[in-house]
């Protein structure tokens, strides 16, 4: 195998072998990784500027600042009724004297799957997930 090409099984027709990666079971950590052919990893810090301090974990606040980011956001978020729900839902539990984890969990699961493609919003919603933990169970 020379440095430049593929790498390469035995066989007739010398076919490119697969550059995959797998992995099971356990807790894994990745660091910088790079598969496949020309594939690089460049190590260096990484970041970006959140909306609101890491010591913000006031539910109620950050709530309010997941709705005003979605308002900031409508033009890549256009249909947020399902969200708008969720929230809802989420501020509605959290005044039960027994919030349910289960309720607050699926609510979560739903919000962070929308707002995927608008970082702002992941990192608030991650931090509201991190600021409900306990009720979490």
């Amino acid at each position: 195998m020379t440095p430049s090409s593929d790498p390469v099984v035995p066989g007739p027709a010398a076919a490119p072998a697969n550059a995959g990666v797998q992995q099971f079971g356990g807790h894994s950590q990745v660091g910088n990784q790079a598969v496949g052919t020309n594939a690089q990893a460049v190590a260096g810090s990484i970041g970006f500027q959140t909306a609101l301090p890491a010591d913000r974990t006031d539910p109620a606040e950050l709530l309010a600042l997941i709705a005003r980011l979605l308002d900031q956001h409508r033009a890549e978020l256009p249909d947020q009724s399902g969200t708008q729900v969720e929230l809802r839902r989420i501020r509605e539990e959290l005044e039960e004297s027994e919030p349910q984890p289960g309720i607050l969990r699926r609510s979560l699961d739903r919000i962070s799957a929308f707002v995927q493609p608008v970082t702002p919003l992941v990192v608030a919603v991650g931090q509201l997930t991190t600021a409900l933990h306990g009720a979490l169970g």
